[in-house]
């Protein structure tokens, strides 16, 4: 072994003795058996052979005992074996680590799959944050990316592809969750774990790494009932759901509903198919065609490219001022817009422990260990019980809290908001001095 694979393994020297002690459990528990019940059963023909050559006839019923005893044993046997099957099949139903046939003491090979770029984020933070992790953590590892650009057929072949070339543990962020299982069952087959990252994917995951959903729709809710005012009862909003493919749509509107039924009217519902900005806005202009221009007082927008389709149809229909509007990621032209005055809040989900969670999670299923140091809850799909997760707790950003937020985050920094576009609209925000000078957040 190398240097570096000897840095690894003084590293994980803990680790490593925990993944030798689940192999050899696991190779006494399927292998031995079988070897055990060969070399006695050819033993015990052999000597069967030379007893009925050589022994006189008052040996038979010894002989006849001896098989009794041997179908006994073998009974046994089988039974411990079926015993230990089940136990395992069992293991995969309720969420427990299933690794590889063995420990990776060397370099792992990960694989990368995240389901579109027009969302900024996935190209700008997420990949690159994870291969960031996955470097601190283990140098010599290595990270196959690939982009499913909204096609979950391409996803799927992208998996099978992967799996071919002999990845160990694989993240993937669905397209369409459901479509997705039988890949990851597949992977099951092939002994690699699959970590679902941001969204739940169907089939036998072994960890899970997202945001509070239901939190991110409350706080969308709460804000855009704080922007309607004192009374918002008769006031009439639209909803701009995301893609029914995405179970966390149904999470985000869940949450804004458990806010503002009863104290808003839902005049018009909206599924935004992909989660595409264009498709947000042709839903809008259909609604402001039904409702009128003047009727919509703010509209729930699930992300910030459902936003900026939305904001396009109230321009386009020269509404003004622009009602309220939601979104979710926090991406810049979505910080901007806010600036601006545009779009009034943002979800900011911090990508950087989403991101770096779901490495480390990658890479203790890589090294066959357990997620119980990284996992702080447990979730269900509708195949698999108690997947070891974790759920990060998103923030509110409006104008106010900007540089408390993004920018002290280092998310973003103020001269990529500012730019001279919004130049004036940062100065109001009190993001820049009048001579352009920066008010970063210490």
């Amino acid at each position: 072994m190398d240097a570096g694979g000897e840095g690894e393994e003084r590293e994980e020297g803990k680790a490593m003795s925990r993944s030798r002690t689940t192999a050899w459990t696991r190779s006494r528990t399927t292998a031995w058996p079988h070897a055990w019940t060969r070399s006695r059963t050819t033993a015990r023909t052999r000597t069967s052979t030379r007893a009925r050559t050589d022994a006189p006839t008052r040996a038979r019923p010894r002989s006849r005992a001896r098989n009794h005893l041997r179908a006994a044993v073998a009974v046994a046997v089988g039974l411990v074996l079926a015993v230990s099957l089940a136990a395992c099949g069992k293991a995969a139903q309720v969420g427990q680590t299933v690794g590889a046939a063995g420990p990776h003491r060397g370099p792992l090979r990960i694989g990368l799959l995240l389901p579109e770029n027009e969302i900024v984020r996935f190209e700008r933070f997420d990949a690159p944050l994870i291969q960031k992790r996955v470097k601190e953590l283990c140098p010599r590892c290595t990270v196959s990316y690939a982009s499913a650009q909204h096609d979950p057929a391409a996803q799927r072949n992208q998996i099978e592809a992967m799996i071919t070339n002999g990845i160990d543990v694989l993240i993937l962020d669905a397209v369409d969750t459901k479509a997705i299982r039988h890949s990851v069952i597949q992977a099951r087959r092939a002994n690699v774990p699959v970590v679902a990252y941001d969204r739940l994917a169907e089939g036998p995951i072994s960890g899970y790494v997202s945001f509070d959903g239901a939190r991110v729709g409350r706080l969308q809710g709460e804000a855009l009932l704080r922007a309607l005012g004192p009374n918002p009862k008769n006031r009439q909003i639209v909803m701009m759901n995301g893609s029914s493919t995405d179970p966390n749509a149904d999470w985000f509107e869940q949450g804004a509903r458990s806010v503002l039924q009863g104290k808003v009217k839902i005049v018009k519902s909206y599924e935004t198919v992909g989660w595409r900005p264009e498709n947000a806005n042709r839903n809008m202009s259909a609604a402001i065609a039904a409702l009128g221009p003047h009727a919509i007082d703010g509209v729930l927008a699930a992300n910030d490219g459902l936003a900026s389709g939305v904001i396009s149809a109230l321009k386009t229909a020269r509404i003004h001022p622009i009602p309220p509007v939601t979104g979710q990621d926090a991406e810049l032209a979505g910080v901007q817009r806010i600036v601006k005055g545009e779009q009034y809040m943002s979800v900011y989900k911090p990508f950087r422990p989403e991101a770096y969670t779901a490495a480390e999670m990658a890479i203790a299923l890589g090294r066959g260990r357990s997620l119980n140091g990284i996992a702080t809850q447990r979730v269900n799909n509708s195949t698999t019980r108690g997947i070891p997760a974790v759920l990060l707790t998103p923030v509110a950003v409006t104008v106010h809290n900007i540089k408390s937020t993004v920018i002290k985050d280092g998310l973003y920094r103020v001269d990529q908001i500012c730019t001279k576009k919004y130049a004036d609209d940062c100065r109001r925000a009190g993001l820049i001095g009048r001579n352009g000078s920066s008010h970063d957040a210490g």
